[in-house]
């Protein structure tokens, strides 16, 4: 057997997986991967294999178990602390957390959003256009987006995001432990503070509606509650701002289709789609067995390891023809950037509804967007986090 890989490892390209992860065979989409720590752990890779694995309860995601894989010390040195509200718990437990939120992202609530999410996008480019071009499209568009919906959905003061945003960037991003645990330290801080305020006065966001039924019989406790509000503000913005920047670079990479897309804006669902496939930026999901599971001829042995590479998963030949092309024409629906099973993303059709307004938007008021840079010196970001641009220079 050849050396097992490492595993996370950088991109080459920001919008394709590393080179050195292995690619699906179809009669093996199992491999062995190292971890920091040089433990050995099972990389599925395989389509069919990741949606039958994720969707199999025998694989747990309580991180504060000993055998949990987790892909850098940075990591370890947090989640073994406590389990993640939603990531960190199997059912019931995460059953019942689930259940208060799914009221809050249904599709028919992420459809009542658009009109306030478009007249967000609006006003971010307004301004745009207004100081003129060049544009830093992260900081002037990609990240407020995003992060004034899932404020404004919330109940947290979009006057704070400075603040938030950069926590968060330290606690994904953070380059030293001690730095990543006190990130989360102040972003708990902050989010049990304005807890306790909506104790006192109420407001009509989600995390009101959470402070509600935590004053009654049997609701979340103050600590839960605030890991909730935690995970749900990170990963609001910082999912979707990542797929805006990134879409956007790959778009401007990829003329031909961007030519298609600007031609019929009656792509853009099935853009995104494919976008999402394509780009897979939430890259490694994490598991261990809880006894042993069979699975396309491979046993994983209770207590081992298991990480799903969404970025490969999605790119595999037996699930897509062609796989490493950008297609409109095809049917992605049936990806895994969202995950799948009971931990796929609660806040999955508020992202698409935020894409499609903020990709369709953008490329119509600004038909002459291209980069100000050359591409290879547009920074994005390592593989340890998830995937995006650091900084996206525009111009118009």
């Amino acid at each position: 057997m050849t050396k097992a890989v490492a595993f996370p490892q950088d991109r080459t390209c920001p919008y394709h997986p590393p080179a050195a992860y292995p690619r699906t065979e179809e009669e093996h989409p199992l491999t062995r991967v190292t971890l920091w720590d040089g433990r050995p752990v099972w990389l599925v890779t395989g389509h069919a294999a990741a949606r039958s694995l994720l969707a199999d309860q025998r694989l747990s995601t309580d991180s504060t178990r000993d055998d949990f894989p987790l892909p850098t010390e940075r990591a370890a040195a947090v989640r073994r602390r406590r389990r993640t509200a939603l990531l960190g718990w199997d059912d019931p437990e995460h059953n019942a957390q689930r259940r208060m939120l799914i009221p809050s992202f249904t599709l028919k609530r992420a459809e009542s959003l658009r009109p306030r999410i478009q007249e967000t996008v609006d006003r971010l480019l307004d301004a745009m256009e207004a100081q003129g071009p060049p544009a830093e499209l992260v900081s002037a568009f990609a990240l407020p987006v995003p992060s004034i919906v899932i404020c404004d959905l919330l109940g947290v003061p979009y006057a704070d995001h400075d603040f938030f945003e950069e926590q968060s960037r330290r606690l994904l991003r953070g380059p030293t432990i001690a730095d990543t645990e006190d990130a989360l330290a102040q972003l708990e801080g902050y989010l049990g503070d304005l807890i306790d305020r909506k104790r006192r006065k109420p407001g009509d966001g989600v995390l009101d509606d959470l402070v509600a039924r935590a004053s009654g019989n049997g609701g979340p406790e103050r600590e839960e509650l605030v890991q909730l509000a935690t995970i749900l503000l990170v990963a609001g913005h910082e999912t979707t701002a990542n797929m805006i920047s990134l879409g956007t670079y790959t778009l401007l990479r990829h003329p031909e289709r961007l030519a298609e897309l600007r031609a019929d804006p009656g792509l853009l669902p099935t853009a995104v789609e494919e976008l999402l496939r394509f780009l897979s930026i939430a890259d490694g999901l994490l598991r261990v067995a809880r006894e042993d599971v069979d699975v396309a001829g491979t046993v994983i042995r209770a207590g081992e390891g298991v990480v799903f590479s969404t970025s490969v998963i999605n790119r595999d030949a037996a699930a897509y023809s062609d796989p490493d092309t950008l297609d409109w024409a095809r049917s992605a629906r049936h990806h895994v950037a969202f995950g799948f099973g009971i931990h796929q993303c609660l806040g999955q059709n508020l992202a698409r509804a935020e894409l499609e307004i903020a990709l369709g938007t953008l490329l119509r008021r600004l038909p002459g967007l291209r980069l100000a840079v050359p591409a290879e010196e547009i920074p994005f970001k390592p593989g340890d986090t998830i995937q995006g641009m650091l900084e996206l220079p525009v111009t118009w």
